[in-house]
């Protein structure tokens, strides 16, 4: 386990506290969206970050899902832009 144990949690944890499936939980994980380390087969959460992507996603409500919400397109413009 990383090395200050209370900052981080299990999947299983993670998927508890925020409601979310634990597959979808080690996607977000993978993806970066949350801090996260793996050890072994195991990953390792942030309680905090995760809080946070939470708290990001209520406050967005159905705003999440679409693609052209403010930010997101400029967010793309950007990647774009770096890639040239």
């Amino acid at each position: 386990m990383p090395e200050d144990f209370e900052k981080w949690i299990t999947t299983a944890e993670a998927g508890e506290l925020s409601g979310y499936n634990v597959y979808h939980v080690r996607r977000l994980a993978v993806q970066g969206k949350i801090e996260a380390k793996k050890q072994g087969r195991d990953w390792f959460l942030s309680k905090s970050s995760l809080l946070e992507y939470v708290e990001r996603m209520q406050a967005l409500g159905p705003a999440k899902h679409d693609p052209w919400r403010t930010g997101a397109r400029q967010h793309d413009e950007d990647e774009a832009e770096a890639g040239d």
